[in-house]
């Protein structure tokens, strides 16, 4: 890896940390960074799920006082985001991608949509109330199966978390985009035991993405404690909505 490279990579780690805190969707500045060094889709895409988890954990630590509050309901959709995540990391090491690469430009702008109707939708239906039928036959079907997707490719799991959380349960979206950084650690950390032990990595670009993405994640959390939620639901939305053309682009090329 030469300076230039290493200086890009780091750079683009820093970006990915601070836009998986406040909206979702860092993959996709650190995964095509990794691929301009010159790796493989399959060694770029394994990596960058590796690189990206110090940010997550930066994100965690810059969220730490609200992170008590969703304790119980943390327990119960961190082991649902455990099995999806398992599922997505397999299929990905056993799978061509094609076929699944056309679907995700979708996924993500349906997870806008929903950020988008979520307040007419509440104010016509109501705030969610705790329901445990609710959560059972909704949320931790939802959240398994964009977990799924999150281990296999990952590109804006934040927006499709975030979408999710925002019409099942009760909160305000700072409140859930805690939730959302939570689910998101879970599923990076699978992503890094397996593709750690089974795949393709570059660990001198860990090595130099790592730290750019800790103090990314840091800084993106304490932005996002102190946006206002309307703005927050519309950058995570124009966020996630150029994810999705990007990603629509790249599936077609």
């Amino acid at each position: 890896m030469s300076v230039f490279d290493a200086l890009l990579v780091a750079v683009a780690g820093l970006l990915c940390g601070g836009i998986n805190a406040v909206a979702g969707g860092g993959s996709l500045v650190l995964f095509p960074a990794l691929i301009a060094t010159g790796m493989p889709t399959l060694a770029a895409n394994v990596t960058n799920s590796v690189c990206t988890w110090p940010g997550y954990v930066g994100g965690i630590i810059g969220f730490r006082k609200e992170v008590g509050a969703h304790r119980q309901r943390l327990v119960q959709l961190a082991i649902v985001t455990l099995a999806g995540s398992t599922t997505g990391c397999v299929l990905l090491l056993v799978t061509p991608s094609s076929a699944f690469d056309l679907v995700v430009p979708g996924l993500v702008a349906f997870a806008c949509l929903l950020l988008a109707i979520q307040p007419w939708v509440r104010s016509k239906v109501g705030e969610p109330e705790a329901d445990p039928k609710r959560e059972r036959y909704v949320l931790f079907p939802a959240i398994f199966a964009a977990t799924v997707y999150g281990g296999y490719f990952g590109g804006a799991l934040g927006v499709i978390i975030l979408g999710v959380l925002a019409l099942t349960v009760a909160g305000n979206l700072r409140d859930l985009n805690v939730l959302k950084a939570c689910l998101s650690l879970v599923d990076c950390t699978v992503s890094v035991v397996v593709f750690g032990l089974f795949g393709p990595v570059h660990w001198l670009a860990v090595a130099v993405a790592a730290p750019s993405t800790l103090l990314g994640g840091y800084l993106g959390a304490r932005v996002a404690r102190k946006l206002n939620e309307k703005v927050l639901r519309y950058t995570v939305i124009t966020f996630g909505l150029g994810v999705a053309a990007y990603l629509a682009v790249r599936a077609i090329r």
